[in-house]
């Protein structure tokens, strides 16, 4: 299958350039409901965040890698749940921990 962007046919799975196939772990994530605005472990030692990320996985919220704490990158290697979204207003970028590139 392929989609018509502005007169270009790119497949369907693949990224608006052609260049990059869309992350396979995708396909493995449920509708997941995310938890409240907040890293519960950040909370519990006293550490600001510098973002929020939920995993698509289970719904944890955790800070971003590049907060004081690093939380989403630890659940992902506590649990292999390997897509994370950001929760900053106005974003809708995915991460893959596995692939190490946006989702």
């Amino acid at each position: 299958m392929t989609l018509d962007i502005q007169g270009v046919n790119i497949p369907a799975r693949g990224s608006p350039n052609g260049q990059t196939a869309c992350c396979d772990h995708l396909d493995t994530v449920p509708a997941a409901e995310y938890g409240p605005p907040e890293c519960e472990r950040c909370l519990a030692r006293g550490l600001a965040w510098t973002s929020l990320w939920a995993c698509l996985t289970c719904g944890w919220v955790a800070c971003s890698d590049d907060s004081p704490g690093g939380h989403a990158r630890k659940h992902y290697e506590e649990t292999d749940h390997a897509v994370v979204v950001s929760l900053d207003p106005n974003t809708t970028w995915r991460w893959c921990y596995v692939h190490g590139r946006i989702a």
